[in-house]
């Protein structure tokens, strides 16, 4: 079995075979989201897939609307960037719950 080594710097590319990501992807996955680490899936040979973290994925490969950037640095400009999840999810319920009363 092939063994994934944890001594990468921030953002390497490994290339692991199907089994080893198959057999592995627990810790693959904890080294993408942990250490930024990217990985191309292989079988028989052929690359397949990439296993790369979310946060690396939007800040790397999906490009941001202009509008959704101008959102964003207005949010930050006025604090509003701060709210934890937890908040924003309350927030949401409370919407929703006077959505389907008004329905």
């Amino acid at each position: 079995m092939e063994s994934i080594g944890t001594n990468v710097t921030k953002h390497t590319t490994r290339v692991v075979s199907a089994l080893t990501a198959r057999t592995q992807l627990g810790a693959i996955m904890q080294r993408a989201r942990d250490n930024q680490e990217r990985f191309i899936v292989d079988r028989r040979g052929e690359p397949q897939v990439v296993i790369l973290s979310v946060e690396d994925y939007f800040r790397n490969v999906v490009k941001e609307p202009q509008s959704l950037a101008r959102l964003q640095a207005e949010a930050r400009q006025r604090g509003l960037d701060k709210f934890p999840m937890s908040a924003i999810d309350r927030e949401i319920r409370r919407i929703r719950k006077v959505r389907q009363r008004g329905v």
